[in-house]
């Protein structure tokens, strides 16, 4: 008897620590940011078809140029922020095309962009299977037409 209530206490903490499990910790995160960087390598080199001497050259810059838009403020507002990632784009222009040459240059920003799409679907698409809502991803409540209007404006 005196282990009742040990046992209940034991079975009400036990969906606390399931959830807790759930949740990633800094261990998975880097795994899952080292799966996407080398998914996202294996992509840009398959997709621009790179001989090995152009990833030798390429990928060393391609870091400097990730370095530069990572280190954007995020707080920016979205218009400086998209004027910002312009200027750094056209800053590693002539960097790529050296390497590339323009047409693969622009082949690589469209790819890379291909690649950002898909994996934010993919991302999505994980969050909706675990019953998480959207981050970020639609209008604001406002806005949506499924709504109904509250007044003329």
């Amino acid at each position: 008897m005196k282990l009742l209530p040990f046992i209940l206490a034991l079975l009400m903490s036990l969906p606390i620590c399931l959830k807790a499990q759930d949740q990633p910790g800094p261990e998975d995160r880097k795994n899952r940011e080292k799966k996407m960087q080398a998914l996202y390598v294996a992509f840009i080199s398959r997709e621009l078809i790179l001989t090995e001497e152009e990833a030798q050259k390429f990928w060393p810059v391609h870091a400097q140029y990730d370095k530069e838009l990572r280190s954007l403020n995020r707080e920016m507002r979205e218009l400086e922020r998209e004027e910002a990632v312009l200027s750094i784009k056209k800053q590693y222009q002539d960097k790529f095309n050296k390497v590339l040459g323009n047409e693969r240059t622009d082949e690589f920003y469209r790819k890379d962009l291909e690649f950002r799409k898909r994996l934010m679907e993919k991302l999505q698409e994980q969050r909706e299977k675990r019953g998480n809502p959207p981050r970020g991803g639609g209008p604001p409540d406002r806005m949506r037409r499924d709504r109904e209007p509250r007044g003329p404006f």
